[in-house]
Protein backbone atom coordinates (compact mmCIF):
# COMPACT_ATOMS: atom_id res chain seq x y z
CA UNK A 1 0.00 0.00 0.00
CA UNK A 2 2.80 2.09 1.22
CA UNK A 3 4.66 1.83 -2.60
CA UNK A 4 0.83 2.43 -4.24
CA UNK A 5 0.41 5.68 -2.36
CA UNK A 6 3.80 6.87 -3.26
CA UNK A 7 3.08 6.36 -7.29
CA UNK A 8 -0.01 8.19 -6.73
CA UNK A 9 1.77 11.02 -5.14
CA UNK A 10 4.27 10.98 -7.87
CA UNK A 11 1.58 10.68 -10.95
CA UNK A 12 -0.50 13.97 -9.29
CA UNK A 13 3.02 15.98 -9.78
CA UNK A 14 2.90 18.57 -12.74
CA UNK A 15 5.28 17.40 -15.56
CA UNK A 16 9.04 19.00 -15.24
CA UNK A 17 9.69 21.99 -16.95
CA UNK A 18 5.87 22.30 -17.73
CA UNK A 19 5.64 25.53 -15.64
CA UNK A 20 8.90 27.35 -17.89
CA UNK A 21 6.61 26.60 -20.91
CA UNK A 22 3.83 27.88 -20.13
CA UNK A 23 6.05 31.42 -19.43
CA UNK A 24 7.92 31.10 -22.68
CA UNK A 25 4.47 31.01 -24.61
CA UNK A 26 3.53 33.80 -22.26
CA UNK A 27 6.11 35.58 -22.91
CA UNK A 28 6.54 35.39 -26.91
CA UNK A 29 2.62 36.65 -27.14
CA UNK A 30 4.04 39.54 -25.26
CA UNK A 31 6.64 40.07 -27.75
CA UNK A 32 4.42 39.40 -30.42
CA UNK A 33 1.46 41.63 -29.34
CA UNK A 34 5.16 44.59 -28.60
CA UNK A 35 6.07 44.42 -31.84
CA UNK A 36 2.25 44.67 -33.66
CA UNK A 37 2.38 47.82 -31.52
CA UNK A 38 5.77 48.87 -32.69
CA UNK A 39 4.90 48.44 -36.04
CA UNK A 40 1.58 49.84 -36.06
CA UNK A 41 2.82 53.25 -34.10
CA UNK A 42 5.76 53.34 -37.06
CA UNK A 43 3.12 53.10 -39.82
CA UNK A 44 0.84 55.82 -38.03
CA UNK A 45 4.39 58.22 -38.00
CA UNK A 46 4.57 57.40 -41.77
CA UNK A 47 1.24 58.04 -42.38
CA UNK A 48 1.61 61.34 -40.43
CA UNK A 49 4.84 62.28 -41.58
CA UNK A 50 3.73 61.66 -45.27
CA UNK A 51 0.58 63.81 -44.69
CA UNK A 52 3.01 66.51 -43.28
CA UNK A 53 4.77 66.70 -46.47
CA UNK A 54 1.99 66.30 -48.55
CA UNK A 55 0.51 69.44 -46.77
CA UNK A 56 3.70 71.12 -47.35
CA UNK A 57 3.80 70.51 -51.04
CA UNK A 58 0.18 71.58 -51.02
CA UNK A 59 1.09 74.82 -49.47
CA UNK A 60 4.18 75.63 -51.16
CA UNK A 61 2.48 75.47 -54.83
CA UNK A 62 -0.20 77.61 -53.50
CA UNK A 63 2.39 80.21 -52.73
CA UNK A 64 4.44 79.81 -55.95
CA UNK A 65 1.73 79.28 -57.89
CA UNK A 66 -1.02 81.69 -56.87
CA UNK A 67 -4.53 80.15 -58.14
CA UNK A 68 -5.49 83.56 -58.03
CA UNK A 69 -2.75 84.76 -61.10
CA UNK A 70 -1.30 87.82 -60.90
CA UNK A 71 -2.14 91.40 -62.27
CA UNK A 72 0.24 92.41 -64.97
CA UNK A 73 0.48 96.29 -64.88
CA UNK A 74 0.16 96.77 -68.60
CA UNK A 75 -2.35 97.55 -71.37
CA UNK A 76 -2.68 95.73 -74.15
CA UNK A 77 -5.76 97.47 -75.70
CA UNK A 78 -5.73 96.55 -79.65
CA UNK A 79 -2.05 95.20 -79.79
CA UNK A 80 -2.75 91.52 -80.19
CA UNK A 81 -4.93 93.01 -83.58
CA UNK A 82 -2.11 95.05 -84.25
CA UNK A 83 0.38 91.75 -84.07
CA UNK A 84 -1.80 89.70 -86.48
CA UNK A 85 -2.32 93.19 -88.64
CA UNK A 86 1.42 93.43 -89.30
CA UNK A 87 1.82 89.64 -89.83
CA UNK A 88 3.97 89.28 -86.74
CA UNK A 89 1.26 86.64 -85.95
CA UNK A 90 -0.36 84.74 -88.63
CA UNK A 91 -3.76 84.46 -86.92
CA UNK A 92 -4.25 81.22 -89.10
CA UNK A 93 -1.22 79.86 -88.05
CA UNK A 94 -1.78 80.65 -84.17
CA UNK A 95 -5.47 79.43 -84.04
CA UNK A 96 -4.56 76.47 -85.67
CA UNK A 97 -1.23 75.64 -83.28
CA UNK A 98 -4.49 75.99 -80.50
CA UNK A 99 -6.88 74.39 -82.26
CA UNK A 100 -4.49 71.12 -81.55
CA UNK A 101 -4.06 72.25 -77.92
CA UNK A 102 -8.14 72.39 -77.04
CA UNK A 103 -8.67 75.84 -79.14
CA UNK A 104 -8.54 79.59 -77.74
CA UNK A 105 -11.05 80.51 -75.25
CA UNK A 106 -13.46 83.74 -75.53
CA UNK A 107 -10.76 85.43 -73.83
CA UNK A 108 -7.80 84.71 -75.46
CA UNK A 109 -9.28 85.27 -78.60
CA UNK A 110 -10.24 88.93 -77.86
CA UNK A 111 -6.48 89.38 -76.56
CA UNK A 112 -5.43 88.39 -80.40
CA UNK A 113 -7.88 90.54 -82.15
CA UNK A 114 -10.52 92.61 -80.02
CA UNK A 115 -9.68 96.00 -77.68
CA UNK A 116 -9.18 94.69 -74.07
CA UNK A 117 -9.19 97.53 -71.69
CA UNK A 118 -9.50 95.89 -68.10
CA UNK A 119 -7.44 94.07 -65.67
CA UNK A 120 -4.96 91.82 -67.90
CA UNK A 121 -4.42 88.52 -65.09
CA UNK A 122 -1.87 86.00 -65.79
CA UNK A 123 -2.53 82.51 -64.45
CA UNK A 124 -1.06 79.37 -64.98
CA UNK A 125 -3.76 78.06 -66.75
CA UNK A 126 -2.83 80.68 -69.32
CA UNK A 127 0.73 81.30 -69.48
CA UNK A 128 1.32 79.58 -71.68
CA UNK A 129 -0.25 81.64 -73.88
CA UNK A 130 0.72 84.80 -72.58
CA UNK A 131 4.09 83.37 -73.23
CA UNK A 132 3.54 83.28 -77.33
CA UNK A 133 1.56 86.50 -77.35
CA UNK A 134 4.30 88.11 -75.05
CA UNK A 135 7.14 86.48 -77.42
CA UNK A 136 5.58 87.69 -80.40
CA UNK A 137 5.66 91.06 -79.15
CA UNK A 138 8.67 91.16 -77.49
CA UNK A 139 10.35 89.93 -80.83
CA UNK A 140 9.02 92.71 -83.35
CA UNK A 141 8.60 95.57 -80.50
CA UNK A 142 11.42 98.51 -81.83
CA UNK A 143 14.07 98.51 -79.06
CA UNK A 144 17.50 99.11 -78.82
CA UNK A 145 18.40 95.84 -76.80
CA UNK A 146 17.44 94.59 -80.00
CA UNK A 147 19.45 96.61 -82.29
CA UNK A 148 22.30 97.15 -79.99
CA UNK A 149 22.31 94.40 -77.57
CA UNK A 150 24.29 91.06 -77.14
CA UNK A 151 21.85 89.68 -79.46
CA UNK A 152 23.77 91.28 -82.24
CA UNK A 153 27.39 90.38 -81.36
CA UNK A 154 28.80 89.46 -84.59
CA UNK A 155 30.38 86.23 -83.11
CA UNK A 156 26.80 84.77 -82.89
CA UNK A 157 26.74 84.85 -86.86
CA UNK A 158 23.44 87.26 -86.59
CA UNK A 159 20.11 87.44 -84.65
CA UNK A 160 18.27 85.13 -86.76
CA UNK A 161 20.17 82.28 -85.51
CA UNK A 162 18.57 82.28 -81.84
CA UNK A 163 15.17 80.22 -80.37
CA UNK A 164 13.97 83.85 -80.20
CA UNK A 165 14.28 84.27 -83.64
CA UNK A 166 14.13 81.46 -85.86
CA UNK A 167 11.87 79.81 -83.42
CA UNK A 168 9.17 82.47 -84.11
CA UNK A 169 7.01 80.30 -87.01
CA UNK A 170 3.65 81.67 -86.61
CA UNK A 171 4.91 84.70 -88.61
CA UNK A 172 3.79 85.69 -92.10
CA UNK A 173 7.15 85.04 -94.09
CA UNK A 174 10.51 85.76 -92.38
CA UNK A 175 10.62 86.36 -88.47
CA UNK A 176 13.44 88.32 -89.14
CA UNK A 177 10.86 91.03 -91.48
CA UNK A 178 9.08 91.56 -87.71
CA UNK A 179 12.75 91.78 -85.49
CA UNK A 180 12.55 95.20 -83.86
CA UNK A 181 10.68 96.71 -86.82
CA UNK A 182 7.32 97.75 -85.66
CA UNK A 183 7.07 100.93 -82.68
CA UNK A 184 3.83 99.54 -80.87
CA UNK A 185 5.19 101.02 -78.15
CA UNK A 186 8.04 104.28 -77.76
CA UNK A 187 9.88 104.18 -74.62
CA UNK A 188 11.28 107.66 -73.14
CA UNK A 189 15.07 108.07 -72.57
CA UNK A 190 14.40 107.36 -68.67
CA UNK A 191 12.16 104.34 -69.32
CA UNK A 192 14.71 102.95 -71.54
CA UNK A 193 17.09 102.94 -69.55
CA UNK A 194 15.12 101.07 -66.52
CA UNK A 195 13.83 98.78 -68.98
CA UNK A 196 17.80 98.49 -69.73
CA UNK A 197 18.56 97.99 -66.12
CA UNK A 198 16.15 95.14 -65.13
CA UNK A 199 17.02 92.84 -68.32
CA UNK A 200 20.10 92.74 -67.16
CA UNK A 201 18.64 91.17 -63.68
CA UNK A 202 16.62 88.59 -64.86
CA UNK A 203 17.44 85.50 -65.76
CA UNK A 204 15.67 82.11 -66.84
CA UNK A 205 16.68 78.66 -66.11
CA UNK A 206 16.17 77.31 -69.54
CA UNK A 207 19.82 79.20 -70.31
CA UNK A 208 22.29 81.39 -68.68
CA UNK A 209 21.57 84.43 -69.89
CA UNK A 210 19.41 87.53 -68.63
CA UNK A 211 16.57 89.19 -70.50
CA UNK A 212 19.37 91.41 -71.61
CA UNK A 213 20.09 88.89 -74.29
CA UNK A 214 17.24 87.18 -74.96
CA UNK A 215 18.19 83.86 -76.96
CA UNK A 216 15.18 82.53 -76.56
CA UNK A 217 11.48 82.17 -75.99
CA UNK A 218 11.29 83.26 -72.27
CA UNK A 219 13.99 85.37 -72.75
CA UNK A 220 12.09 87.54 -75.46
CA UNK A 221 8.66 87.08 -74.13
CA UNK A 222 9.94 88.83 -71.16
CA UNK A 223 11.36 91.48 -72.61
CA UNK A 224 8.19 92.27 -74.34
CA UNK A 225 6.50 92.35 -70.79
CA UNK A 226 9.10 94.46 -69.38
CA UNK A 227 8.77 97.21 -72.27
CA UNK A 228 5.10 97.27 -71.33
CA UNK A 229 5.10 96.99 -67.88
CA UNK A 230 7.53 100.47 -68.04
CA UNK A 231 5.71 102.14 -70.45
CA UNK A 232 2.45 101.90 -68.00
CA UNK A 233 4.75 103.60 -65.39
CA UNK A 234 5.34 100.14 -63.11
CA UNK A 235 8.25 100.51 -60.77
CA UNK A 236 11.81 98.55 -60.73
CA UNK A 237 10.09 96.86 -57.38
CA UNK A 238 6.83 96.31 -59.26
CA UNK A 239 8.73 94.90 -62.24
CA UNK A 240 10.89 92.14 -60.13
CA UNK A 241 7.62 91.42 -58.13
CA UNK A 242 5.85 90.60 -61.47
CA UNK A 243 8.48 89.12 -63.50
CA UNK A 244 9.20 86.56 -60.39
CA UNK A 245 5.59 85.36 -60.15
CA UNK A 246 5.83 84.89 -64.58
CA UNK A 247 8.90 82.66 -64.43
CA UNK A 248 7.17 80.96 -61.42
CA UNK A 249 4.31 80.04 -63.64
CA UNK A 250 6.75 79.46 -67.00
CA UNK A 251 8.80 77.14 -64.80
CA UNK A 252 7.10 75.52 -61.82
CA UNK A 253 9.55 72.96 -61.02
CA UNK A 254 12.30 75.07 -61.44
CA UNK A 255 10.87 77.75 -58.48
CA UNK A 256 8.80 75.25 -56.56
CA UNK A 257 12.25 73.42 -56.03
CA UNK A 258 14.12 76.88 -55.32
CA UNK A 259 11.15 77.53 -53.10
CA UNK A 260 12.24 74.04 -51.26
CA UNK A 261 15.68 75.04 -51.00
CA UNK A 262 15.28 78.66 -49.47
CA UNK A 263 12.67 76.77 -46.84
CA UNK A 264 15.60 74.92 -45.82
CA UNK A 265 17.47 77.85 -45.01
CA UNK A 266 14.81 79.19 -42.76
CA UNK A 267 12.91 81.14 -45.75
CA UNK A 268 10.73 80.99 -48.60
CA UNK A 269 10.15 82.10 -52.12
CA UNK A 270 7.38 84.33 -51.22
CA UNK A 271 9.23 86.09 -47.90
CA UNK A 272 12.83 86.25 -50.48
CA UNK A 273 14.01 89.30 -52.31
CA UNK A 274 12.37 88.96 -56.11
CA UNK A 275 15.25 91.01 -57.46
CA UNK A 276 18.01 88.07 -55.87
CA UNK A 277 15.85 85.35 -56.95
CA UNK A 278 15.46 86.25 -60.34
CA UNK A 279 19.27 87.00 -60.88
CA UNK A 280 22.18 84.18 -61.75
CA UNK A 281 22.31 82.59 -58.33
CA UNK A 282 19.17 81.26 -58.28
CA UNK A 283 17.39 81.66 -61.87
CA UNK A 284 20.21 81.37 -64.42
CA UNK A 285 20.87 77.86 -65.26
CA UNK A 286 24.01 77.87 -63.81
CA UNK A 287 22.51 78.92 -60.60
CA UNK A 288 19.60 76.57 -60.68
CA UNK A 289 22.13 73.36 -61.10
CA UNK A 290 24.23 74.42 -57.94
CA UNK A 291 20.84 74.87 -56.43
CA UNK A 292 19.94 71.05 -56.98
CA UNK A 293 23.34 69.87 -55.89
CA UNK A 294 21.70 70.89 -52.44
CA UNK A 295 18.36 69.42 -52.80
CA UNK A 296 16.42 67.16 -54.53
CA UNK A 297 14.35 68.58 -57.78
CA UNK A 298 10.48 68.54 -57.16
CA UNK A 299 9.25 67.09 -60.14
CA UNK A 300 5.60 68.60 -60.34
CA UNK A 301 4.94 68.65 -64.41
CA UNK A 302 7.25 69.20 -67.02
CA UNK A 303 7.87 72.56 -68.10
CA UNK A 304 7.99 74.24 -71.96
CA UNK A 305 10.79 74.13 -73.73
CA UNK A 306 11.67 77.14 -75.77
CA UNK A 307 9.42 76.58 -78.90
CA UNK A 308 5.87 77.66 -80.01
Amino acid sequence: MEEQKENLEITHHPKEGSSWKWIAILAVAVLALTQIYAIGKNAQKKSSADSNQNNEAVNSENEVLRTEGVELPIKWQDLGGKLVETGVIDASKFESLYAGRGGLTPEEKELLSGLVSGKIIMTERNSAFWLNLLWAFGLANKNPILEKGPMQDTQYGGAENFASTGGWTLARGNPMNHYSKHEFIKLTPDQQLLAEEVSKGIYRPCCGNSTYFPDCNHGMAMLGLLELMVANGATEKEMYQVALQVNSYWFPDTYLTIDKYLKMKDMSLATADPKEILGINYSSAYGYANILKQTQPVERKSEGGCGV
